[in-house]
Parts: structure tokens; sequence; C-alpha cells
């Protein structure tokens, strides 16, 4: 479970990365090279297209960060997570649950759902 664990925290890490360079490292050591991400306000796939759907996002939500909320619940490849975005000290503006499919200790495939979203 502890990969899982690193996984994630490493998956979080990718939203928060605002250094292009660090980011893009990060999305290799994360994602597979063909890793799909899709939820229902975006989809990518392989690196350039995830890089691009995180700058996109940090530019909406400039000063927030993502966190994870709760545990992380995995079995065999596949993980669960849930996860929150605010700014530091104040009030949760988006939550979401993403599934994600792994091999060789990186992401292939995440799903993600928006629990709640911003106003």
């Amino acid at each position: 479970m502890s990969e899982f664990n690193d996984l994630v925290e490493r998956y979080i890490a990718v939203w928060n990365e605002v250094d292009p360079d660090r980011r893009q490292r990060l999305i290799a050591d994360t994602f597979s090279d063909s890793a799909s991400y899709v939820d229902r306000l975006m989809a990518s796939e392989g690196h350039a297209a995830i890089d691009g759907m995180v700058r996109a996002v940090q530019a909406r939500f400039p000063g927030y960060r993502f966190r994870r909320a709760g545990v992380v619940d995995g079995h065999h490849d596949r993980i669960r997570f849930r996860w929150e975005l605010a700014t530091e000290g104040g009030p949760v503006v988006a939550k979401g649950t993403d599934f994600a499919t792994v091999a060789s200790a990186r992401m292939t495939t995440v799903t993600g759902f928006i629990d709640q979203a911003p106003a």
C-alpha cells in the first residue's frame, strides 16, 4: 500500500508544481508515456497533454494547492483517492475522487470525478 501512497503523493505534487522543468520530471515519474486523464471538464493523453492540462488549472486557480483528502485505497493495479483544492488556510473550493490504474509504479489511466465544483 505504501507504493500507492507514494504514487498519489507524486500525483498531487504534479498538480502543485509551478516550475515547468520540475513538473515535467514529476509527470515522467508519475505517469506512463501513454497515460490518459479524463474528467467531466478535461481529457488528455501523454505527458505533454497532461502538462498542458495542469498549466491550465494552475492559471485558472493561482495560489491554490491540491492536497490529498483521506486515505488511499487500492488493490491489484487500481487505486482510489480523494483530493481537495484550497489556498493556504482558506476554504476548500473544489473536491474530487480519482480512480487510477497502475503499471510499473506509474499511473496509466486516471478517471476523475468532481465532487464539489468551484462557485
